[in-house]
């Protein structure tokens, strides 16, 4: 079961993959995706409007190294908490 936070990372991604991964889940790998770097800004940009946020570079370096899409829900969830603290 996913939540709202993650439905709606989910949607902003599947917004900017390549329409024939399929189902995008918590657990689908980021690799497999197939965004580019321009991409990726997108998404992060569309992130930091959604939620209010700011992703600092050095996050986004640090984002590099997510390995599916469950962290990068984790790594969002993570600045909101912040923000909200």
């Amino acid at each position: 079961m996913t939540d709202e936070l993650t439905r709606d990372i989910i949607a902003k991604i599947q917004a900017h993959a390549d329409p024939e991964i399929g189902e995008i889940t918590p657990e689908t790998e980021l690799t497999a995706l197939g965004i580019h770097s321009l991409e990726l800004t997108e998404i992060i940009f569309d992130v930091e409007e959604a939620y209010d946020i700011e992703i600092e570079m050095n996050t986004v370096d640090a984002w590099n190294k997510l390995k599916n899409v469950g962290d990068m829900v984790k790594a969002v969830r993570t600045l909101i908490d912040k923000k909200n603290a």
